[in-house]
């Protein structure tokens, strides 16, 4: 399942998770987020990233 997740802290900075996508489809799922949510202070690529995304098409054939 794909999720977004933002936490905002006591002190007003937020926090952007995604979970659930594969390669920069992370990137582009949470663009607006970022965006409405200001300057991104850093960036940190989780495993997934990294992942090759499956094509729905693949997809539809693997089930």
């Amino acid at each position: 399942m794909k999720t977004i997740e933002i936490v905002v802290s006591p002190d007003g900075s937020s926090k952007v998770e995604t979970k659930g996508f594969a390669g920069s489809r992370c990137q582009q799922a949470s663009h607006f987020l970022e965006n409405a949510l200001g300057k991104r202070q850093n960036e940190s690529l989780t495993g997934e990233y990294f992942k090759t995304p499956v094509s729905e098409t693949n997809q539809a054939r693997q089930h």
